[in-house]
């Protein structure tokens, strides 16, 4: 069976959104009287749902990082969510992948209506199928139930998952589509590294957006 339908993650994969996200943790941190520390660690808050981050790095309570995410949203909904841009390269493969006839969809840790608000002001929304994340009050967070989430929107039975495959830089986004089945193409292009995407478990790796498409096409006609 032929790949059919592509889900790409967004922080990471379609967009360089560290500075936005950096921006709007060591305002919450600020907040909390929390030590930031060196800035570069805030990259780990690229890509996982935050709660569980604020929790792993910093020690949080579930309270904690409930109150953690509360601060990070009031700079981020403001000034953070726009202090992002898209990978170049990225819009082309897009357009070339839909072109071809896939159906693409974006499926993302990140609230929903963030997630829409930043495909619209930067104008790939038009490539979308559907654009699918996170509820706001955290009910919908886990990246497996995002991808199912996004695929019941779509249409696709679970008979048919062979025909998805999922696009991320980050190992929680291999581990969400292997727990659904998916087969995963890991970018380098993101914020993860080899050796991540590698323990994770993703099928292929691409250096560069070009290389999404090459990969895709080249496994579609191998699975003729």
């Amino acid at each position: 069976m032929k790949y059919k339908y592509i889900l790409f993650d967004l922080d990471g994969t379609i967009t360089e959104s560290g500075p936005g996200i950096m921006n709007s943790v060591e305002y919450a941190l600020n907040k909390m009287n929390r030590e930031v520390g060196e800035r570069d660690t805030l990259k780990k808050f690229i890509g996982p749902p935050l709660t569980e981050s604020m929790e792993k790095y910093y020690g949080m309570s579930e309270e904690e990082a409930l109150l953690g995410v509360k601060y990070y949203r009031e700079y981020y909904a403001v000034k953070g969510i726009f202090e992002n841009s898209v990978y170049e390269g990225l819009a082309e493969t897009l357009e070339s992948l839909k072109n071809e006839g896939y159906i693409l969809a974006v499926a993302t840790s990140k609230p929903e209506e963030y997630a829409k608000r930043i495909a619209d002001k930067f104008d790939f929304a038009k490539y979308f199928a559907g654009i699918y994340g996170a509820t706001m009050d955290g009910s919908l967070i886990r990246k497996a139930d995002v991808i199912r989430y996004a695929l019941d929107n779509l249409g696709v039975e679970r008979e048919n998952y062979d025909q998805v495959v999922m696009v991320g830089d980050r190992n929680n986004d291999i581990y969400g589509a292997k727990e659904n089945g998916i087969q995963v193409i890991g970018v380098l292009y993101g914020y993860g590294d080899l050796a991540e995407l590698q323990s994770a478990g993703a099928d292929y790796i691409a250096k560069m957006p070009e290389e999404i498409a090459q990969i895709i096409g080249r496994c579609n006609h191998e699975r003729v």
